[in-house]
């Protein structure tokens, strides 16, 4: 197969950039702006093209993860087990296939195969830990391997135990759930709220996972969330051998589950099921939006194993989307962090779902030529889930001949400079390094958890400081005082003083978060953490080329063009001069010593070890110059084996990749 072009490569980086500025807005800010449906289809575009171009898979392609990082106002909680989503099925075919791959990889045969299957949630994904029967630790899935520590709030959810039920708990349980709020227990919290003059939630699942994200745990307690138990994590002093039995230990554990949970022994009983529930769903109390599928017996889901982002033996079979007919009011721009000019349909207000949507992205220019999209038009939008729809296609036969064509600007919509599409790029961009907009979507990624991590400094803030001129960069930060900060609204002393002592505190980043602050084109927090492995400094990476950057592991010439204009933009390097006389420190990570026996060696781990936790071992790995994967590939050194191993020693077993136990490993660190 021939090499992907320049065409291919720049529209791979551009779905990751889409990808990931939408799960920014999904999972940090609450505020999606596309639909389920619209998300897959990019999801589903890169996957394709990962798949057909395998060089141009990176680890920090949202493919490769399972989703995004958890909210700042929270501490973090790393999952033992990553909570991994699932793939979907949005049709019949597309569920055999999925039962087909099951049996050819299980290796079994069709009468051996047994499928639990139940409702699709709509809510909030959490895991609780309890220890010797008594809750411990609550968190919500977050990016899938660290969420929001929520213990508290999830203590007040009256459906889940803090103690379980039985003589004889188990030493450890990590139990897998969804928080919801039931649809006529939605419906009395909008009218109350309604009465008290606050505003209403769109939907049962942004309520409830709302509520559960409270800092105020009284606030959680006064909303009337439940929660319905889907899985386990791990568990140690009883032995479970498949999910249905699982499943049946939680329900005795005093946990609640849905009525409708099946085993089915064949993949038509599961299609019967799915026709069942179908049926079923307007009259179930709370909100479902499919039902989940999975193998059984977890001997053969542990044989089946799983991909980076989703297991083999599990999909969610979705329902199909929900449809509503509005008319198009208005076409406008919205400008982002990146300078990308995204057009947005104003709709006439309509229920979709239950919620009242009146918005729409469609997404750049060529999507609203290729539906032909006017304003005026009369629309069919589609919701899956989200609050903002996405147009499925226009209605022709409404039209009056009054419909006026959208027309993607020349000047940017905010501060007027010149619009380019960059060749090869689905994007238009605002070429204004001043643009207001972009400045406001860049102080917010600066500020934001993983990068400087100024707490408390949200969006409304920023957003006051820059329309008043209170600063105009993000070096003006770490020059404001109280007085500067008292100009902004509904400000008080203490918070005044919080704020100024949240920037005091960010003046000491570790140079991975003062890399990903910077906001540099391409780069998240993992190329953030490896460009700082390699480089040490900031200094020293402003000076490398192009062609000395593109010799690191992981940086292609793409990721290398945008670091080094970057760092040759006087604009960037002069703000990177203010804030180090703003009392930013640029911190200098020493190199290795010396060379160590695994320097530049790729290990990927699998099973548990007794001498370290995963985290333990990966710091000696990187500390001693070594990288860690979370898959085996070729290019794999070495596969370090622990109890109980998974799929991935089975993969490096069929590619010949050197596999070690923990005292080899001991050894190995020794030398």
């Amino acid at each position: 197969m021939s090499p992907p072009d320049k065409k291919t490569i720049d529209r791979v980086n551009s779905l990751r950039e889409q990808i990931n500025h939408h799960n920014y807005l999904y999972y940090i800010l609450d505020n999606p702006e596309v639909s389920d449906a619209e998300y897959d289809r990019l999801f589903d575009e890169l996957t394709e093209l990962e798949k057909k171009y395998p060089e141009l898979v990176s680890p920090d392609s949202p493919t490769q993860r399972v989703g995004a990082a958890p909210l700042e106002e929270f501490k973090t909680v790393r999952h033992s087990l990553s909570m991994l989503s699932l793939n979907k099925a949005t049709s019949e075919v597309e569920f055999l296939d999925f039962n087909r791959r099951v049996l050819e990889l299980s290796g079994v045969g069709d009468e051996k195969i047994k499928y639990a299957v139940e409702p699709k949630f709509d809510g909030l994904a959490v895991e609780i830990v309890y220890r010797r029967g008594v809750f411990a630790v609550g968190s919500t899935r977050g990016d899938g391997v660290v969420g929001e520590d929520v213990t508290q709030n999830l203590k007040t959810v009256k459906t889940i135990p803090l103690k379980l039920l039985g003589k004889s708990p188990p030493d450890l349980l990590e139990v897998r759930g969804e928080v919801i709020i039931n649809k006529e227990d939605f419906a009395k919290l909008n009218r109350q709220r309604e009465k008290e003059g606050e505003e209403l939630f769109a939907n049962p699942r942004n309520a409830a996972a709302g509520s559960v994200r409270q800092l105020d745990s009284k606030i959680t307690k006064s909303r009337p969330l439940s929660m319905f138990v889907y899985g386990i994590g791990r568990v140690e002093g009883v032995k479970l051998s498949n999910h249905r039995e699982s499943m049946q230990y939680l329900k005795e554990m005093g946990f609640k589950l849905s009525q409708y949970v099946e085993l089915c022994d064949t993949a038509e009983q599961v299609k019967d099921f799915y026709d069942k529930l179908l049926i079923a769903r307007d009259k179930l109390p709370y909100e479902i939006d499919g039902m989940v599928v999975k193998v059984n017996e977890f001997a053969l889901q542990e044989k089946l194993g799983e991909l980076s982002r989703s297991p083999r033996w599990a999909v969610a079979w979705k329902f199909p989307p929900q449809q509503e007919t509005t008319k198009v009011k208005d076409i406008i721009v919205s400008v982002g962090r990146t300078g990308a000019l995204t057009p947005v349909a104003l709709l006439e207000p309509v229920r979709v779902g239950g919620v009242e949507v009146s918005r729409a992205t469609l997404h750049n220019e060529d999507e609203v030529k290729k539906k032909d999209v006017r304003v005026g038009d009369t629309v069919i939008i589609q919701r899956a889930g989200d609050v903002i729809p996405e147009v499925v296609k226009v209605i022709e036969s409404k039209r009056t001949g009054k419909e006026k064509k959208f027309v993607m600007p020349d000047k940017c919509p905010v501060c007027g400079s010149k619009v380019e599409r960059p060749e090869g790029e689905a994007i238009h961009r605002c070429t204004g390094i001043a643009c207001p907009a972009q400045i406001k979507e860049n102080m917010a990624h600066f500020v934001s958890k993983g990068a400087m991590d100024m707490d408390g400094l949200g969006y409304r803030f920023l957003e006051q400081m820059i329309d008043k001129k209170i600063i105009s960069d993000q070096a003006d930060l770490y020059f404001l005082k109280k007085d500067d900060i008292m100009q902004m609204d509904r400000m008080g002393d203490k918070l005044a003083l919080n704020l100024l002592d949240a920037i005091d505190k960010s003046r000491n980043p570790t140079l991975t978060n003062l890399i990903f602050a910077l906001g540099i084109r391409n780069v998240g927090y993992h190329i953030a953490g490896v460009l700082a492995k390699n480089f040490h400094s900031l200094d020293n990476l402003a000076r490398q080329s192009k062609e000395e950057l593109t010799q690191v592991y992981e940086i292609g010439p793409i990721l290398a063009e945008s670091i080094y204009n970057f760092f040759h933009n006087p604009k960037n390097l002069k703000i990177l001069e203010k804030m180090k006389k703003g009392g930013v420190k640029f911190p200098t990570e020493k190199a290795p010593a010396k060379a160590t026996p695994i320097s530049g060696k790729t290990f990927v781990l699998t099973g548990g070890l007794d001498s370290f936790t995963r985290d333990e071992a990966t710091k000696i790995i990187e500390d001693m110059g070594g990288r860690v994967s979370s898959s085996v590939s070729k290019k794999t050194d070495f596969v370090l084996v622990g109890k109980d191993p998974g799929s991935k020693y089975d993969n490096a077993l069929k590619l010949g990749v050197k596999t070690i136990n923990e005292e080899e490993f001991r050894k190995l660190i020794r030398k």
